[in-house]
């Protein structure tokens, strides 16, 4: 079936068409006009607010304990005693481990005796000396091996010490490395042992900052963690020489009494380069880099100004700014790229 459609609906049709059409363009027309005539920018700003703020050298270390060893036996033998008790803490002087001393305890009873027996005859060849019945020669043989005796038996002893393995000072035990009954030698750790009671912090400098630091230098270390940690260390010396390889020096500082730290742990350290300056911290998005200076975005009155400054120091998300700012100027941290000057601009959120 064919249907026919007459002149005046064909022409009423594309009037509707070009209608619509128009209107569509009028729409766009109008949102380009609306995104010319926008509203001032929103930014966020920051009231300036000098502080004390001292240049520093980042460095990176390590958390070391005051005193570490790895507890090895001095001769071979099985162990017939052992008493690790993993991650704790241990006093000078206890018994961590026995090797089978049952030889050396046969070798000392051995000369024990012959000790007895040689005493026994020296006294009896001095008595006879007095009396002048036996020569000088006889009696200083008999004192002769009264102290060859005495000789091996501190010998033997010495050698019985050597099985009996003592912590050699207060501190934590680390992880076993050995089992009860196993053969051991001079080269076999069974356990570790270090004093965490005084920790201290190994960080290298490039020799060129080398003279920054001196004994008693007060430093800052920054630690890892949930949440991170901070702690002022003092530094208690530095490597007499420059590590020909990699041309740093290695410098040691002493963390405070009650710092939580792991030994081996990384740390960050903050050297100190100058005295303390009146600077203003700023978030360094606020920055703007300048061939000639570095500027910031001030807003007065309502509008934004350019304002050349000079930085410093930066530390973390945060960069010093050393000059060209006053107390109360409002500098925009967010939103910069949206300002012009001379340009008005809404401050969203001030702190």
């Amino acid at each position: 079936m064919r249907f026919l459609l007459s002149a005046p609906l064909v022409l009423a049709g594309s009037a509707l068409v070009l209608l619509a059409s128009c209107h569509s363009k009028t729409d766009a027309a109008g949102g380009k006009d609306a995104k010319k005539n926008n509203g001032p920018a929103l930014v966020d700003v920051v009231v300036a607010q000098p502080s004390a703020v001292t240049d520093s050298v980042e460095a990176n270390g390590a958390v070391v304990a005051n005193d570490y060893v790895e507890l090895h036996p001095e001769v071979n033998g099985r162990l017939t005693y052992l008493q690790v008790n993993e991650g704790q803490r241990v006093r000078k002087g206890t018994i961590i481990a026995r090797i089978n001393d049952a030889d050396l305890q046969a070798q000392l009873q051995k000369t024990r005796a012959l000790l007895q027996v040689s005493r026994l005859s020296q006294g009896r060849l001095e008595k006879l000396l007095k009396v002048q019945g036996v020569n000088q020669a006889d009696y200083d043989l008999a004192v002769s091996q009264v102290r060859s005796n005495e000789a091996d038996a501190a010998y033997t002893q010495a050698l019985l010490a050597k099985t009996i393995i003592r912590a050699p000072f207060d501190g934590v035990l680390g992880l076993r490395q050995v089992s009860p009954g196993a053969y051991v030698t001079p080269t076999t750790v069974i356990a570790t042992l270090q004093a965490d009671t005084k920790l201290k912090v190994d960080f290298t400098l490039p020799e060129a900052n080398g003279g920054i630091v001196r004994p008693g230098t007060m430093v800052t270390v920054h630690l890892a963690g949930n949440p991170p940690r901070r702690y002022p260390a003092t530094v208690q010396a530095q490597e007499s020489q420059v590590n020909q390889t990699t041309r740093n020096l290695t410098v040691r500082a002493l963390l405070p009494v009650g710092a939580l730290a792991s030994p081996g742990a990384f740390a960050r350290v903050s050297v100190p380069t100058s005295a303390a300056r009146r600077s203003v911290l700023l978030p360094t998005n606020a920055i703007m880099p300048g061939d000639k200076s570095d500027q910031v975005v001030l807003v007065k009155h309502g509008k934004a100004f350019m304002q050349d400054v000079k930085t410093g120091d930066r530390q973390n998300d945060q960069i010093a700014v050393v000059s060209g700012l006053a107390t109360g100027d409002s500098v925009v941290t967010n939103g910069v790229l949206f300002t012009q000057a001379g340009k008005p601009v809404k401050v969203r959120r001030a702190r």
